[in-house]
């Protein structure tokens, strides 16, 4: 905020010395009148570039010492020299030296005294001009810093968490690795906003969760709010690997041989089971939501099945409860950052974002929309608030039609029965393709084409009563649009995204920094049908959610699976359909053996968010014609895009 100076007395001379005063502590725009931007006024060429190692008060490693996380700092010279403070944007990663940042990969790199000459992303080329102190930090055990990498633990949250104690005088910093010199964060106010995509979200995340005073927001891009849930979809496994193959991805070399009592724990307390145990309850974000006091503006791929929008929607919900400002961006791509899918409009958004919620800055940010969403492909649509006013849950029910496993799905109660084979083989678009064809391995419920168009806001959660045949079974449920349409090919290599030659710049380069990144543009597909929302359970967990038991094969069991976030509209001469089957290829793994199942209709149905409820679901299906000429000549959007079995995927 300006600073504010009181004088009784004034004379010529005294308001020529004012004036000068006033020009050195504030920027231009301060001095004409509260502040609405910050403005590019200071060098980076000439910015502090320094390294310094916290103390986060842990002994991960067992050496008898406490550990101490690398914090790499790139902050305006000039302020300091004024005597003016600055706030922090703050990107804590595990990805610094092994893996690379953003869409090029980019790696730190330093000058021979050990400073950063290259900070990944544009985050400081574009904000340290602009009065910001940027802080990269290496998450324990990866990077230059001590400690051992327990993905999302609580020696990962507290490497990150001690940084923000630091900034805000509560912890010790100093100048090397092992050294005893001190070193205090004087430039800064202690203000500090996390931002990252993917783990350094999580992260973001996490250390909100903790409620550490002094962070005022966060970004959190494609982000995790709960590792179980990166990992298992209510005891169905999304992934054949744990968290012990993510910590030996990014841990350090230094770091493998004294952290293999860390690297152990992740193994023995992570079962692929995929029972609930303790490690993924100290992993939970969401559980602890309530002790979040820092905003938060969160970022997801509606089509991301890296970190799927459970995340999003679980998280979104939870903040929601317990009143946070929120603001959200969600797009039609997978695991993307807004930099690599919407540019121009992130940098001038998140700019005005970290100016009100750091600076304090009146811009106006906080009462545009809460949500902005891609409706097609680089057309954006607003929401005041999310989900829209109106949006209320339509419980809509699968009725047996006259071939089998293909039937209709309404409001009224429905009634039959529907048998499948689990076929792990096949995907959601194989289902989804073949919607209109009895087929042994899925069965599907459409409604009539749309009078009107229908908008679902929100997650959703099916209810499934069905007998298998053995004593382990997955199921799948999925959400479908059903029509012909032109979306971000999201399946492809680049998740939505083609990168170009061309570059552009946002900020200022240095010779060991550019600012310059590489344009892309949307990669599109034409499609028959796209999946709106998906979820997965392991039957097994149908009297609770984190503990599995063996099946009574011939015995009725009843579940709720928890279906991801999404923000759709399906068009009129559309048709909307829920599909239920077993293993989703590549998506979750199979179970232990091959079961047939029986879904008693009567006692299943799906309750979806819908902008206007039962009755615009109603509105739009009355008069809909059965024979819905839905063209099925392309396949779902989504064909190909699980992982290939062996292949780590990592957030």
């Amino acid at each position: 905020m300006p600073t504010r100076m009181r004088f009784t007395t004034w004379r010529p001379l005294a308001t020529a010395v004012i004036t000068l005063l006033v020009a050195a502590f504030l920027t231009p725009a301060a001095a004409h009148g509260a502040p609405r931007e910050s403005r590019p006024v200071y060098s980076y060429a000439n910015a502090v570039r320094e390294a310094v190692w916290v103390d986060t008060g842990l002994d991960a490693d067992g050496d008898g010492r406490t550990d101490r996380v690398a914090a790499d700092i790139v902050r305006p010279r000039e302020p300091a020299a004024r005597g003016r403070k600055v706030p922090v944007i703050m990107d804590a990663s595990p990805y610094y030296s092994c893996c690379g940042r953003g869409n090029e990969g980019q790696l730190k790199t330093y000058d021979a005294a050990g400073n950063v000459v290259q900070m990944p992303l544009f985050y400081d080329n574009y904000f340290v001009p602009r009065g910001y102190a940027v802080v990269g930090v290496d998450l324990a055990g990866t990077g230059r810093s001590d400690g051992c990498e327990d993905v999302g633990g609580r020696f990962e949250v507290q490497s990150a968490k001690a940084v923000v104690d630091w900034l805000n005088g509560r912890a010790r910093a100093y100048t090397t690795r092992t050294g005893g010199t001190t070193v205090r964060a004087s430039w800064t106010d202690g203000a500090t906003g996390m931002i990252g995509k993917s783990w350094d979200g999580t992260i973001a995340n996490a250390v909100a969760a903790t409620g550490v005073r002094g962070l005022r927001t966060i970004v959190p891009i494609s982000a995790i709010s709960s590792w179980y849930d990166y990992y298992f979809a209510q005891g169905a496994p999304l992934y054949d690997s744990g968290p012990d193959a993510l910590a030996d991805y990014v841990t350090s070399p230094d770091a493998r041989a004294r952290c293999a009592a860390v690297r152990r724990r992740l193994v023995d307390d992570a079962p692929r089971t995929g029972d609930r145990t303790p490690l993924w309850t100290e992993r939970d974000y969401v559980k602890d939501a309530r002790k979040v006091k820092a905003s938060v503006f969160l970022v997801h791929g509606l089509q991301d099945l890296n970190v799927r929008t459970k995340h999003l929607g679980q998280w979104w919900d939870a903040l929601a409860k317990n009143g946070v400002e929120r603001k959200i961006w969600l797009s039609q791509t997978g695991h993307v950052d807004p930099f690599d899918f919407r540019r121009a409009d992130w940098v001038d958004t998140l700019h005005r974002w970290f100016d009100h919620e750091l600076l304090g800055y009146d811009n106006g940010v906080d009462r545009e929309p809460m949500a902005d969403v891609e409706r097609h492909p680089d057309q954006w649509v607003t929401s005041k608030v999310w989900p829209p006013h109106g949006t209320r849950t339509a419980t809509l029910r699968p009725t047996a039609g006259e071939l089998p496993g293909v039937g209709t799905l309404g409001l009224r109660r429905g009634r039959g029965s529907a048998t499948f084979t689990d076929d792990p083989r096949l995907d959601e678009t194989d289902w989804a393709a073949r919607i209109d064809t009895p087929t042994p391995d899925k069965a599907g419920f459409a409604t009539g084409a749309l009078t009107r168009p229908l908008r679902l806001a929100g997650s959703s959660r099916v209810t499934v009563t069905a007998t298998p045949t053995t004593a382990t079974a997955h199921l799948s449920a999925v959400l479908v649009d059903l029509g012909p349409d032109t979306v971000r090919d999201y399946a492809a290599s680049g998740e939505g995204i083609t990168t170009l030659a061309d570059r552009t710049c946002w900020g200022e380069s240095t010779a060991g920094d550019s600012a310059c990144f590489k344009e892309t543009k949307a990669r599109t597909v034409d499609v028959g049908a796209t999946v709106v929302s998906r979820g997965w359970a392991d039957l097994g967990t149908y009297a609770d959610s984190g503990k599995g038991v063996p099946l009574t094969p011939g015995r009725a069991y009843t579940i709720t699976l928890d279906l991801a976030a999404t923000d759709h509209v399906v068009p009129a001469g559309h048709r909307l359909a829920l599909i239920v089957a077993g293993t989703d290829k590549d998506l979750i793994d199979p179970p232990a053996d091959t079961p047939t199942l029986t879904v008693d209709l009567a006692r299943t149905s799906a309750r979806v968010p819908v902008v206007g409820g039962a009755k615009a679901f109603a509105a739009a299906t009355a008069g809909a014609r059965s024979d819905a000429t839905t063209s099925h000549a392309a396949p779902p959007a989504g064909a190909d895009a699980g992982a290939p079995k062996g292949h780590l995927r990592i957030p």
